[in-house]
């Protein structure tokens, strides 16, 4: 099936239009607590239970989730589901760190029955195409839901899950249904380097920026209307209440850490740019309660902080900050490195923040080294940002070097844009 830009956003705006009719009918079982401005934030979610499920009758529906995947009230989307007898839900499908989110990074929970429920869970981790799509088959669904919150980061590897399952349920035949969430980290503008496709990924598929600046449900639209071969049957349920402008902090929704590395939308703030120490052999803080704002190695003293803070970033300082991880990079081990304070969040771009704490690295400890495996270049989405650091370039140099990229991005992404 081909479905132009212009259909797909149309069937959209139906699907929308739809589930506002029908819950305007229905009423609301829960009332939203007010948001800035006595506004008030439903997800995709909140709309698609209040419209009793009105785009999946009839449907025999999986859904892929984690345990971020909650009612206003903490009540998990799956228990509720299952329990009502408006939708017929008969499988989970897990991603990265599982359904119920037990695995820490690179790992998933496996097939298995939810003790709560009895509902088949099936592994999606790993898994892309033609084996992806025999899941779905195995699994009996005739309609696919996506409910997972993101963080806005290119290589937080939700979104290529909700990728590889649109890809896999276009080979399968079936239906695609997104139930929207809002970006924690503003959808104000795309930031950063744009991927390769030579460098393609699971922490990245297709060329999106490093901070893409979307939701959920905009990222699908993208990914039917620029990416997938055979774009899939897919319907979103938008969000209503919610402002490109405002951090998670103003949806008044309850925070649920997506993956054990994410505790807070602090966390989030940051990641988008220092998660680029997973590929040098500083600690990005896993092992720690401040996992991505702590960064360290042995060896590391207070130059590194004096020095990232003479470059002036807008809205964030550094403090000389020391700590042990628990686990992962120098485990048990005392590290000297840095704190980030963001003092100014609409002011603060993590990626550029991200860029300078690399450069003002390597210029005051010389331990500092790239991952063996040039995993930075995944990150990054090319050679361009260790190659340019390595030859001594500032850090307005190496933002330079991806703007014309960017522009082109930012341009194609307007296009599925859904909020103001």
């Amino acid at each position: 099936m081909t479905l132009s830009r212009r259909n797909l956003l149309a069937t959209t705006a139906a699907v929308a239009a739809g589930t506002t009719a029908a819950a305007a009918s229905a009423g609301t079982a829960h009332a939203a607590p007010a948001g800035h401005g006595g506004r008030r934030l439903r997800t995709g979610f909140e709309r698609l239970a209040d419209g009793g499920y009105a785009p999946l009758d009839g449907q025999k529906v999986g859904i892929v989730t984690n345990p971020t995947g909650i009612t206003r009230d903490v009540r998990h989307i799956v228990d509720v589901m299952h329990a009502d007898d408006r939708v017929n839900l008969t499988a989970v499908f897990g991603p990265e760190h599982g359904f119920r989110g037990t695995a820490q990074a690179g790992g998933s929970e496996g097939r298995y029955d939810d003790p709560a429920t009895g509902l088949p869970v099936y592994d999606t981790y790993l898994k892309s195409g033609q084996p992806l799509a025999d899941v779905f088959t195995a699994s009996g669904v005739d309609t696919v839901v996506f409910d997972i919150q993101d963080v806005g980061a290119r290589f937080y590897t939700y979104i290529w899950t909700l990728f590889d399952c649109m890809e896999a349920a276009s080979l399968a035949g079936k239906r695609f249904v997104v139930l929207d969430r809002p970006n924690p980290v503003t959808g104000r503008a795309a930031l950063g380097p744009v991927l390769h496709k030579e460098f393609a990924t699971f922490v990245g598929r297709q060329p999106i920026a490093q901070a893409h600046g979307m939701t959920v449900a905009e990222l699908a639209l993208l990914f039917n209307g620029e990416f997938l071969d055979s774009p899939v049957p897919l319907e979103t349920v938008t969000m209503t209440g919610w402002k490109r402008s405002e951090f998670y902090d103003v949806s008044g929704l309850p925070w649920v850490p997506p993956s054990p590395n994410m505790p807070t939308p602090e966390c989030a703030l940051v990641y988008s740019g220092t998660c680029l120490f997973e590929g040098t052999n500083l600690s990005e803080g896993r092992g720690t309660t401040r996992p991505f704002e702590l960064l360290g190695a042995e060896g590391v003293d207070g130059g590194w902080a004096a020095a990232a803070n003479e470059v002036g970033l807008p809205g964030v300082r550094f403090r000389e900050a020391y700590f042990a991880p628990t686990f992962s990079k120098f485990a048990g081990r005392t590290v000297g490195g840095v704190q980030l304070h963001v003092h100014d969040r609409a002011a603060f771009d993590p990626v550029r923040t991200g860029i300078a704490l690399l450069v003002t690295a390597r210029r005051t400890w010389d331990g500092f080294a790239w991952r063996s495996d040039h995993w930075i270049d995944k990150l990054t989405g090319s050679t361009q940002v260790r190659t340019m650091i390595d030859a001594g370039a500032d850090t307005d140099e190496v933002v330079h070097g991806w703007e014309r990229e960017l522009a082109a991005f930012r341009r194609t992404r307007r296009q599925y844009l859904l909020y103001r």
